[in-house]
This record gives structure tokens, C-alpha cells and sequence, in this order.
């Protein structure tokens, strides 16, 4: 008997150790791009921070193979570690040179392997041991010298059971989102842009507006960016930092109080129904409403609407702006700028369309928010059990909590 198989029953005891390489492997192979799709095509920029998995690819590569991904993988955007960018393949596919894909060895359960890369340590480490500085990439043969608790492969399935339940749980609440919001794109089209209650065609009491005559204020963040204040409870968000409904707090600066108290003076600092768009980059990717303030600022690579609220529901002008045909109207004819393309707010906020009056908007709008609502609530049950999860792991990993009772 090897002195791996005598000690591993007893990792939690006797705190057992070996090397990342020990229970996995990089995988070597390439698969032909023509064999790819949007679905099954990763990169650094379809993964998303903070352990959210990934979204469809806008894009494949235009070389003839790349990096291959087989399901079970554990895939790990290898630029900039801090964003967390981690996706366990749920299918074949292939990936960008910049994705590193790991392989279980037969010693390693596969979702095993997921939780010691999804691991907090993890990352730090592989930041730690980085190269380069503005846009920092893991070193693969410092990465495969990170040290992983020596477990015994039955023990690496119930520690692996225990943290999927929360995971299956989050993913669930996430295609229950993906339905709820593909629902409501398709209330707003059938009402606003199909007309079908209305026959096909306005009525004679909808009105021909723009962007501007139903918002208070349409402007962008603070051109100026302040130093990075760590310690400071005040967050600065760039569109980097922007997802499906929120911001991610892990990624963004902070500044000081004082810095904050200039932002507010000068209007940087978003409202309750303030509608935040995408400017810069990836214009209109991400499109989310206010729905409580906080002592937040954001920088000028985001844009602010500000709906007047006698005259639009806020919903209302949100489904709006996240019409795949308005993405598309934007990008033919308000969007500057080809290496970093950016909406033009001032000739953007000549966008025109057709509004009914305020008491057809009140039949519709509570369905609307009735909708955003429900998202809201399940992507708050989403961070707390993601909480829950990252408390739990390192403790499992640990042996700190036992799960030699648990069956599955």
C-alpha cells in the first residue's frame, strides 16, 4: 500500500498535503473552430466574474483550431485572477489560449476538483504568483504548485455533494432569471413595438418622443477618476464592474469619503430608478434600474437615464433600452469609436420612439415590475447562498467541518 492511499482517509487529522499537479492535468487537445458555436465557444470575455459561469460567445475565433474542452473540465480565465472567472463544462466545446482547462486525474472526483479551483485561496494564489502588472496572467507552473489537501477520493464526493446542492440551487434561480427576463422583453414587444393590443398600429393618444423629453437627465459618470482607497466604504464603479442586474462589488476601487462627497455634487452618484447602461465597450451589454440608493459613484464608461416618473414608468423605459432592435439602432448610428466603441449621449438622446399615455402605462408597467421584483428577490437568495458556499468551503477542505456521516 502506497503511503498516499494509508493517510488519505485521515487528511483531516493529520492535515495531508499535495501539489495542484497531483490530481490534475492542463488539457493538450484542439478541436477545428468550424465545429463551434456561441454556446460552446469560451473566452476571457463571455466568462463572467465571481464564479457566474459563462454567457454565449458574440463572436468565434478566426483561426482554424483552438484550445479544446471536454465536459466535466474545469475552465479558469488565466487574465486578470481577481475577476474569479471560473465554469465547470457542462458539455464539449473549445476555448481562447487565455482560458486555462484542468483535467481530474482518476484519483479526483471532477466536482471535487471544481470547489478546490473555485476555492478563494485559489485565486489569491494564482494572483500572487502572477506575471505582469496592468493585466496580470496566471503562471501555469506556479499554479500547479498550489498545495490541495490530500483527500481520499470517497471523501472528495461528499465534500463535492455538499456544495453542489447550493450550487443547483443558484443555477436554478439563474434560468428561473433568464425565463423571467425573456418573458418580460417579450410583454414589452408585444405591447410596444408589435402594438398587437392595439390591432397592429398606435392609437391616435400615443405620442412620438424621445429619449430626452421622458428623462430628467441623461448624462454619464465622473471623467475624473480618483485613487484607489481600499480601506474606504465608498465603491466607484466603471463599466467593467456592471452585470446582468447589479454591479459586482469584488472588482471596483474605492475612494475616499471626500472623493464620494464630490461625486455626489456633481451628480455621479445614481438615484432610486436611475436606469444604468453599458456605455463604453460592450455598449448596452448590461442594462439594470436602481432599486434602493446607496453611497455608490460610477466613472464615465456608464451612462445615466433619469425617467421622469410623470411621464414613463421606469420599467417601461428599461425594456426599452434592452430591445435587441434598439441595440441594434444604437450601434448603426449613435456609437463612436472602433478599438473602444462608446454611445454618443447627446445624439442618443434624440432617439425616438412611441409612448402611450400614462394610464395605458399603468395596465402595463406593474407586470413589468412585478417581473423585476421577483429577479431582485432571486438574485439576493443567489448571494446568500453563494455566501453560505464560500464560508463553507475552505472548512470542508479544512476537515474542519467532518463529513464522514453524510450519505449520498
Amino acid at each position: 500500500m502506497s503511503w498516499k492511499k494509508k493517510f488519505v482517509g485521515n487528511w483531516g487529522r493529520l492535515g495531508m498535503k499535495c501539489k495542484l499537479s497531483d490530481i490534475c492535468d492542463f488539457r493538450k487537445g484542439k478541436v477545428e473552430v468550424e465545429n463551434l458555436n456561441a454556446k460552446n465557444y469560451v473566452s476571457t470575455e463571455n466568462m463572467l466574474p465571481n464564479k457566474c459561469g459563462i454567457t454565449e460567445a458574440s463572436s468565434l475565433p478566426t483561426v482554424s483550431s483552438t484550445q479544446e474542452y471536454n465536459s466535466g473540465d474545469v475552465l479558469i480565465s488565466n487574465i486578470r485572477p481577481y475577476f474569479k472567472k471560473i465554469w465547470q463544462a457542462q458539455y464539449d466545446g473549445g476555448c481562447s489560449n487565455d482560458v486555462l482547462v484542468f483535467v481530474p486525474k482518476p484519483n479526483t472526483d471532477k466536482d471535487f476538483l471544481y470547489y478546490v479551483l473555485a476555492d478563494d485561496d485559489f485565486f489569491t494564489y494564482s494572483m500572487a504568483t502572477s506575471k505582469g502588472t496592468k493585466m496580470p496572467r496566471g503562471d501555469k507552473n506556479s499554479i500547479m504548485q498550489y498545495e490541495v489537501p490530500l483527500i481520499d477520493l470517497q471523501v472528495q464526493k461528499k465534500i463535492a455533494s455538499v456544495l453542489k446542492v447550493l450550487d443547483e440551487k443558484i443555477e436554478l434561480n439563474n434560468e428561473i432569471n433568464n425565463n423571467l427576463e425573456q418573458q418580460a422583453l417579450a410583454f414589452f414587444r408585444h405591447y410596444f413595438m408589435d402594438f398587437a393590443p392595439y390591432g397592429g398600429a398606435v392609437t391616435s393618444d400615443w405620442t412620438e418622443v424621445s429619449l430626452d423629453d421622458v428623462c430628467i437627465r441623461i448624462t454619464d459618470g465622473s471623467h475624473y477618476s480618483p485613487a484607489d482607497s481600499p480601506d474606504s466604504p465608498y465603491p466607484m464603479y466603471s463599466v467593467k464592474d456592471m452585470e446582468a442586474y447589479g454591479f459586482n462589488s469584488s472588482t471596483c476601487k474605492h475612494i475616499t469619503e471626500e472623493e464620494f462627497c464630490k461625486m455626489q455634487k456633481s451628480d455621479c452618484v445614481p438615484l432610486l430608478d436611475d436606469i444604468l447602461v453599458a456605455k463604453d465597450g460592450s455598449y448596452l451589454k448590461e442594462i439594470f434600474i436602481c432599486s434602493e440608493e446607496k453611497d455608490e459613484a460610477i466613472l464615465s464608461s456608464i451612462a445615466i437615464f433619469r425617467p421622469d416618473t410623470s411621464v414613463i414608468v421606469p420599467e417601461i423605459l428599461l425594456y426599452l433600452l434592452k430591445q435587441p432592435s434598439v441595440r441594434k439602432d444604437v450601434g448603426d448610428n449613435y456609437v463612436s469609436g472602433s478599438a473602444l466603441p462608446r454611445i454618443v449621449l447627446k445624439d442618443f438622446k434624440k432617439y425616438r420612439f412611441m409612448l402611450p399615455p400614462m394610464k395605458e402605462q399603468q395596465k402595463i408597467g406593474p407586470a413589468l415590475h412585478a417581473i423585476r421584483m421577483k429577479i431582485k428577490a432571486n438574485i439576493d437568495e443567489m448571494h446568500r447562498l453563494s455566501s453560505v458556499r464560500d464560508i463553507l468551503l475552505p472548512k470542508l477542505m479544512s476537515g474542519e467541518i467532518d463529513v464522514s456521516d453524510i450519505n449520498f
